[in-house]
């Protein structure tokens, strides 16, 4: 397997006043394309910021990063949009779909900030959309929409531009627990057809369906599993 997300001896410390806050506490792991991973804890674990480096939204104190071969720890924010919007797919907990926006004006945004052309800007939007079974909800905006049908459009939006990662945070936290399991069901598709995906989660539920699960407590890794016989 092809290592595709490296940390390597991660740290990352903020200042707080006078004090220091250790937020990741030399953290190293390997995630492999194609791997389905939870990375699990409680509020103030690391997992976030573990999240926005892996995310390219921040960068470590020291240690190294490699994000598909790529060295990104050290690379300034102009750097770091340019591989975020090559690299990475994001799917958030309330949605972010742009209210202003139809579904699919939503789902092409990336693409235009990839520089991708009208046209076939507008079929990658549909055939990720169809993908998720929004096809006949294109002229739609989201208000219009359920909370489930919200999710998968921010799904598509992830996909429409082919990322090698998606990263998924707390993506059932803001539904109920039917449309919870239709979009961790989803995801599982997903996985199957070969995507890497990174989801962070507080609820050991949705961990007990995953097949790799690093759990998080005061900034370290205090243990992660591969299970066996998923999907």
């Amino acid at each position: 397997m092809t290592p595709i997300i490296e940390f390597k001896d991660i740290y990352k410390i903020y200042s707080a006043g006078e004090e220091d806050v250790m937020a990741v506490n030399g953290v190293s792991f390997t995630i492999c394309r194609g791997e389905f991973v939870a990375v699990v804890g409680a509020s103030g674990s690391g997992k976030s910021t573990c999240m926005n480096i892996i995310g390219c939204l921040d960068t470590p104190t020291s240690g190294t990063y490699l994000l598909d071969g790529i060295d990104v720890s050290t690379m300034d924010e102009k750097q770091l949009a340019f591989v975020r919007n090559k690299k990475l797919g994001f799917i958030f907990q309330q949605y972010n779909l742009i209210p202003k926006l139809t579904i699919l004006e939503n789902v092409e945004l990336p693409l235009l900030y990839k520089g991708i052309k009208g046209a076939e800007r507008t079929e990658l939007a549909k055939a990720a959309l169809e993908r998720v079974g929004l096809i006949d909800h294109l002229a739609k905006f989201p208000s219009q929409l359920s909370g489930g049908q919200q999710q998968r459009a921010s799904i598509a939006r992830a996909l429409a531009g082919n990322p090698p990662v998606i990263l998924a945070d707390e993506p059932t936290g803001a539904l109920d627990s039917k449309t919870g399991k239709d979009v961790l069901d989803f995801l599982k598709k997903l996985h199957a057809d070969g995507t890497t995906i990174v989801l962070i989660t507080h609820d050991n539920s949705i961990a007990d369906q995953i097949p790799r699960v690093m759990r998080m407590h005061d900034g370290e890794i205090i243990s992660d599993i591969m299970k066996e016989g998923f999907f």
